[in-house]
């Protein structure tokens, strides 16, 4: 078979945004009751969102019935397309039609399940991937240079890896209707309306002057100091760094409807009046 490039697909290595569901009972019922009592009175929660399953807080090894969870993510609208589990987790857990994935945490480095790996795993997966650009290099290097070579292209890979990368803010001057989403790289303005079911996801900073009555969630990769800076703030979620808060619980006086910032400290979303004066 020829292994030309076809003109007609692209295969390639990528990262694919999905929640993890991290299940902390094996008690399927509760579970399910749970799942259905926080979400089905906000069906377009979820918006067809793909979600892991995390298995590594339960404890022993016996299996589960994942495929209640399955369905009961199917209801309210989220579709499972994984699950991530410890070794002695795995036998059982591949039986029920889903891939076994890795995770990676999103305070950097590698999460729970690496440490299930041996070191050498470990070691071969950053070589595969390239980390900092340096595999490929020194490989190159190796063939075709001498040791003063490889090391002067790892420290220039290394100097290009640690270099800042200037991202543009994003601005946004239309308002957003249920089931749109906005994605940002750095930082991101809204100038109108986020409705409800609408969604701004932003690995940086999220302004938002309007009402905003969807879900935003800021920090997205793991940025603990990202803030969410709303002139009326209604919202159905709001997120810093994955640590979250819905509209079940009632937000304070001071900041519901009103001009409001949201910071994280000690892994705890304190909602703050803003002076706007």
């Amino acid at each position: 078979m020829s292994q030309k490039k076809s003109p007609r697909f692209e295969l390639r290595s990528g990262n694919v945004d999905a929640l993890l569901l991290a299940l902390q009972t094996a008690d399927m019922d509760a579970l399910r009751d749970d799942l259905l009592s926080r979400f089905e009175s906000t069906p377009d929660f979820f918006s067809d969102d793909v979600v892991a399953l995390d298995l590594r807080r339960l404890e022993g090894d016996g299996a589960l019935a994942l495929d209640r969870v399955i369905d009961t993510l199917a209801t309210l609208k989220a579709r499972a397309i994984g699950v991530v589990a410890r070794a002695d987790q795995r036998a059982w857990a591949g039986e029920f039609g889903l891939p076994l994935l890795d995770s990676q945490s999103r305070r950097g480095g590698r999460d729970e399940a690496a440490k299930d790996k041996p070191e050498a795993d470990n070691a071969g997966d950053k070589a595969a991937a390239g980390v900092n650009g340096t595999a490929s290099a020194t490989a190159e290097a190796s063939v075709n240079g001498s040791a003063s070579e490889i090391a002067e292209i790892m420290a220039a890979a290394n100097a290009a890896a640690s270099t800042p990368r200037a991202i543009p803010t994003l601005v946004v001057d239309k308002p957003l209707r249920s089931g749109q989403q906005i994605y940002a790289q750095g930082d991101v303005v809204i100038l109108d309306l986020v409705s409800y079911g609408a969604e701004v996801i932003a690995e940086g900073n999220i302004h938002i002057y309007a009402p905003l009555r969807g879900r935003a969630l800021a920090g997205v990769k793991g940025n603990p100091d990202a803030r969410i800076f709303c002139t009326c703030l209604e919202p159905e979620l709001i997120s810093i760094a994955g640590i979250y808060r819905t509209a079940e619980q009632t937000l304070p006086a001071d900041v519901l409807g009103k001009s409001a910032q949201v910071r994280l400290a000690d892994e705890k979303l304190i909602l703050e009046p803003l002076r706007m004066k």
